[in-house]
């Protein structure tokens, strides 16, 4: 029998219905939420073919399940940050742009791993902001982050090595100038081969899983990138980090070529160009992740590195154990 969208609305709100606490202030936003994601994907899907509806339903539920995962998880995050209108109205914009019609169903199927509406809500990060993203790769968190700043009047630098870091992103740009034609291109590390984040301009700095890479550039390269990111901040500004974590008692050797780092190593560098570490959450952890592979980080999903060897065992684990540390800026 042939999915209809009255029938997913149906299941999604029973879906709800079962994950919400007794009296929940969400379910007003969960309900709004799963209209406003069905209605989104239906109007940027309308010209699919039926071969591909069964695609389009699963891509929607995803989406309406995102919205409801951070409704149920609203209460929680206000009483973290302070509530107020001011946190409830920034949690719905990050819930709106989660919930984006315009991102690539194979990155929400991720989502499950990287939790994306809790960790730019525990960065504090709000949609007026100014928010710069170092080394985007493909794009995975500017999906979000570009409609989450326009729809705020906010502005977004996507930063990365100048021609190479880049170039994905500009493929976006060039694709979709809706989504992405108002985002700023910068170069990180600056070195004057293309325009640089100016100083003292952002709220929010966010990266997402590449200190590893600096690091493999050398201690001082490391240092170097910190103390870029602490210039380009406000002062009481944001600098949110996600990195895979290699345990505490592991030989620190293996920050060299694992793409896993310790928690210590990060705060270290961020202290040392200036920051204040604010706070920890274990958002990204995954106790599953052994972190003892012979081709390291990489042998886990999305990479699988081992190929079809132990394949469903590595699925299994899932993507790898990450920290999330928040730092500030001290304002002067």
């Amino acid at each position: 029998m042939k999915p209809t969208l009255s029938t997913s609305r149906r299941l999604l709100r029973r879906q709800f219905a079962t994950s919400a606490t007794p009296n929940s202030a969400a379910a007003p936003i969960a309900t709004d939420s799963i209209d406003t994601c069905i209605a989104a994907r239906t109007f940027a899907n309308r010209e699919k073919s039926p071969k591909r509806e069964v695609a389009h339903m699963r891509s929607l539920i995803l989406v309406a399940s995102n919205a409801i995962a951070l409704a149920v998880a609203a209460p929680v995050l206000a009483d973290h940050h302070g509530g107020g209108h001011a946190a409830h109205h920034g949690h719905d914009a990050i819930a709106a742009a989660v919930a984006a019609p315009t991102r690539t169903p194979a990155n929400i199927e991720r989502d499950k791993y990287r939790n994306p509406a809790e960790t730019l809500a525990f960065f504090g990060v709000k949609p007026g902001d100014t928010v710069v993203e170092l080394w985007p790769g493909g794009g995975w968190y500017t999906e979000i982050l570009a409609p989450l700043t326009k729809a705020g009047g906010g502005t977004l630098y996507v930063a990365a090595p100048w021609e190479r870091g880049l170039a994905r992103i500009r493929e976006k740009q060039a694709a979709d100038t809706a989504t992405y034609g108002a985002l700023r291109l910068a170069e990180f590390p600056a070195t004057g081969a293309g325009p640089k984040v100016p100083d003292g301009s952002a709220d929010v700095v966010l990266t997402f899983r590449n200190v590893h890479n600096w690091r493999f550039g050398g201690a001082d390269n490391t240092a170097n990138a910190f103390k870029q990111i602490f210039a380009m901040l406000k002062p009481g500004g944001t600098l949110g980090v996600v990195e895979h974590r290699l345990n505490e008692d592991d030989d620190a050797a293996k920050e060299e070529k694992s793409g896993y780092m310790k928690e210590s190593s990060i705060i270290a560098f961020a202290e040392a160009a200036g920051f204040e570490l604010a706070g920890k959450s274990e958002i990204n952890a995954n106790p599953k992740d052994t972190k003892d592979y012979e081709k390291g980080v990489w042998t886990l999903p999305p990479v699988l590195r081992e190929g079809e060897t132990d394949r469903a065992k590595y699925v299994a684990i899932g993507e790898s154990d990450r920290m999330t540390l928040k730092f500030v800026k001290p304002a002067r």
